[in-house]
């Protein structure tokens, strides 16, 4: 059975997919300047993913919050780095933010439990 990391990839590709098969110049853009900004340049990637978080977990983007905790997870980001960037994560979004914190650390339990397991 999978589990929500699976389902939640499993998703975002089949949409994506269907989303750029499309061929619109605008959203292919999009999606190209969001890949590209996330590459390394004067920050690393694992810093550039935990500004993602921070500013995910601010505007309360479920969807977007999995996606950078799993590339941090991948990127060797540690559950104390992860949970000192939630905190300030919910310090900035406010109290209004500890639904997605809570939803956030449930994740990432699931993406511990998915490396262990392999």
């Amino acid at each position: 059975m999978p589990n929500q990391v699976e389902e939640f990839n499993a998703y975002r590709q089949k949409m994506n997919d269907k989303i750029l098969s499309e061929d619109h110049k605008i959203i292919k853009r999009i999606f190209n300047l969001d890949t590209n900004s996330y590459k390394a340049g004067h920050l690393d990637v694992k810093t550039k993913e935990l500004l993602g978080l921070v500013s995910s977990t601010v505007l309360r983007c479920d969807d977007c919050i999995k996606y950078h905790l799993e590339t941090c997870f991948n990127e060797g980001v540690t559950k104390e780095e992860m949970m000192e960037t939630l905190s300030i994560a919910t310090l900035v979004g406010g109290t209004i933010v500890i639904p997605h914190l809570r939803r956030a650390y449930e994740f990432w339990e699931e993406l511990e439990l998915m490396k262990n397991n392999n």
